[in-house]
């Protein structure tokens, strides 16, 4: 019997992908928005590409709004920009 592969959306370009490909964005309980890399803390979670074109995508059609239903200061967003461009040049 096939294993049933765990597909998500990308809140940028909205593709379905497998986790494992996407990068996972946390609003955890106590507030803050971070970026998961594990996938395994507790909170709400958004997922994304791992392209940058996503993330600026997700930024202009208000993705993490959506997912989370709170506005999102521009701070995170460029906070998550920095993160993703540290992960990208490892």
């Amino acid at each position: 019997m096939n294993k049933k592969i765990p597909l998500r959306q990308c809140i940028g370009c909205g593709e379905m992908k497998s986790k494992k490909e996407m990068m996972r964005i946390l609003k955890t309980p106590e507030g803050p928005i971070v970026l998961d890399i594990t996938g395994k803390k507790n909170g709400r979670g958004a997922y994304l590409c791992m392209s940058a074109d996503c993330l600026k995508k997700a930024r202009k059609n208000k993705g993490l709004e959506r997912s989370f239903k709170m506005s999102i200061p521009d701070e995170v967003y460029e906070e998550l920009e920095k993160e993703f461009g540290e992960l990208a040049a490892e």
